[in-house]
């Protein structure tokens, strides 16, 4: 199985300009690489790949072009522009927003890939990761690294600097439990469980607002290009990335406790890019709940619990005996005129969705 770590660098002056011309070198290759694909093309009528343009990368880093120092480093910017192209066909093929690929500009390519490590990256005996074509740059360790290392990534964010390092391990299940959970994600509350258990939604990015609204009023009022208005840009971006982080840890945290205390977990199978684009969109956004879900689902494969998604039609309609209940949005309390159940109505459809999960757990195993 394979898992990042994210760490948090700390280069030198000197340091982070060499890490600036790495980013800038990348950034060139990647834009030369498009223009290339474009002029083959339209002039030629010749569609070209990842193979053809790296067969050329040799004679290219041999006249004199500014390229990253690390030649692996610059295969994988070429195979970040042959993804975009994969990506932009399949999109195409399947009917949605192609989305051509574009030229990058300076401020938007922020990251380079060493994709095999001890080719040219290293961490060394001193706890310091060495980058070829920069040295040895002091790294906070919050965490052990658990596996082997099999790619290093720098990436530059809001004027700071992290690696994140992509590690291969072993799984490793945890002891089975007869614990078994439905979850029912919403707005009003984020989770609720087929428990009763009901978890609060944080709603990092409304809380941040006015946060945001001071940071980006800031970047509308300085001169475009100036020193000022680069420096305004990183603090919202720096603003961005907190609220960004407080999703994450909220993420972390509830699926490693839900995974931790249930051997069988049945969700929604949500459809969370058409529901964003309703009139709740931010709302949606700001819940993260696709972020939530792939949390959980990585977590439980690493430790041998089962998730299971159910179709989440009619859930919320229909009571635990059968009966159907029809209820609005405005309507929060479950109530059935047939059995007396009186309940949230996002616990009784957890309820519902535990119940649809086990069926289908049951009848994959059958």
């Amino acid at each position: 199985m394979r898992k990042a770590y994210k760490f948090r660098i700390y280069p030198s002056r000197l340091q982070a300009e060499a890490l600036n011309r790495e980013l800038a070198a990348a950034q060139r290759l990647y834009n030369a690489a498009l223009e290339q694909r474009r002029f083959a093309w339209k002039r030629l009528g010749v569609s070209l790949g990842y193979l053809d343009q790296a067969g050329d990368l040799k004679d290219l880093r041999q006249s004199g072009v500014e390229t990253p120092s690390n030649y692996s480093c610059c295969q994988d910017v070429l195979r970040r522009l042959d993804k975009a192209f994969r990506a932009f066909f399949r999109r195409l093929k399947t009917g949605g927003k192609p989305g051509f690929p574009r030229l990058k500009s300076k401020d938007r390519y922020d990251s380079v890939t060493f994709p095999a490590y001890g080719d040219g990256c290293r961490v060394r005996d001193n706890g310091k990761l060495y980058l070829q074509g920069v040295g040895e740059i002091r790294l906070k360790w919050h965490r052990q690294v658990e596996g082997k290392i099999k790619t290093v990534t720098v990436r530059r964010r809001g004027g700071r600097w992290h690696v994140c390092f992509s590690v291969e391990y072993e799984a490793d299940p945890l002891p089975v439990v007869e614990a078994e959970v439905g979850i029912h994600v919403g707005l009003e509350h984020f989770a609720a469980f087929s428990t009763g258990d009901l978890i609060a939604n944080p709603r990092w990015y409304r809380s941040a607002q006015r946060r945001l609204r001071r940071a980006q009023r800031k970047v509308a009022r300085r001169v475009k290009g100036s020193n000022g208005r680069r420096k305004a840009v990183r603090e919202l971006q720096r603003v961005h990335e907190h609220v960004a982080n407080q999703r994450a840890d909220f993420a972390h945290k509830l699926s490693r406790r839900i995974i931790n205390g249930n051997q069988l977990i049945a969700v929604e199978k949500l459809n969370v890019g058409g529901m964003a684009k309703g009139m709740l969109a931010k709302q949606v956004h700001d819940a993260g709940w696709r972020f939530f879900l792939q949390k959980l689902t990585v977590k439980a494969a690493e430790a041998g619990r089962r998730v299971v998604e159910v179709n989440p039609t009619g859930t919320s309609q229909h009571c635990l005996c059968g009966q159907k209940v029809r209820k609005t949005l405005a309507v929060r309390v479950h109530r059935c005129l047939q059995c007396g159940l009186v309940a949230p109505r996002d616990v009784v459809s957890a309820q519902l969705i535990l119940r649809l999960g086990r069926s289908l757990a049951s009848a994959n195993v059958a």
